[in-house]
């Protein structure tokens, strides 16, 4: 029997996409992922993490990876909280399967998880005999989850990566409680080559503009 997991990475930064993952897996193989090391990419190392990637990619049936960018989180959140946008990529991700599924894992960033659930619903039509099981921390009970946060965390990085590199810089690790994070926006954060990474929905970045005494970030 097919299962998928749904989980993202980069939900709280200011630089950035944030990824979604979805991941099929056959429901037997989970002893097999779980004795791998298979679990919420937030509990393992990035080299630890990197390994596993190659076990999912390998073992896995399936897997499909969304990143909204900084500059499509600005747009969306005119009009969308968060978690209505992750679960229209959520829902787009089910979109994509090739393979029909028994059961789909999807962890729930909402504090009513079954309202997740229903979010998802209003953008993808379901098939007929697959199930959504949107729960707190089902990264951590379902290997599919863990395994899509994998995936989901290592591909982010990688983006990351690739910013720190066109920017010449390491901020860190671009979330709000970074003090390299901080600092680095402190000094660039008008730069236009830099503001096309940054979520300016942030209140991080709204409290730096005004700090600065520049002008509203709606403006630059």
């Amino acid at each position: 029997m097919l299962v998928a997991g749904v989980d993202e990475a980069g939900r709280g930064p200011v630089i950035g996409p944030m990824t979604i993952c979805i991941v099929v897996m056959d429901e037997a193989d989970e002893p097999a992922f779980r004795k791998a090391g298979i679990k919420d990419s937030k509990l393992l190392s990035p080299s630890e993490r990197k390994r596993l990637y190659s076990h999912v990619e390998k073992h896995c049936k399936e897997h499909h990876c969304i990143h909204i960018t900084a500059k499509e989180l600005n747009e969306l959140m005119d009009a969308y909280s968060l978690n209505e946008i992750e679960a229209m990529k959520a829902a787009e991700l089910i979109g994509k399967l090739k393979r029909k599924v028994a059961r789909i894992y999807i962890d729930s960033p909402d504090t009513v998880a079954k309202r997740f659930e229903e979010r998802i619903r209003n953008y993808v039509k379901i098939p007929e005999g697959t199930a959504i099981h949107s729960e707190h921390k089902a990264d951590v009970k379902y290997a599919a989850c863990g395994a899509a946060s994998i995936i989901a965390k290592v591909q982010r990085d990688e983006v990351i990566e690739k910013i720190k590199q066109e920017w010449g810089h390491d901020f860190g690790s671009g979330y709000p409680s970074d003090p390299r994070t901080i600092d680095f926006l402190k000094s660039n954060i008008d730069r236009p080559e830099v503001a096309k990474y940054i979520r300016k929905k942030w209140e991080t970045v709204e409290r730096l503009k005004h700090e600065k005494g520049q002008k509203k970030l709606g403006e630059f």
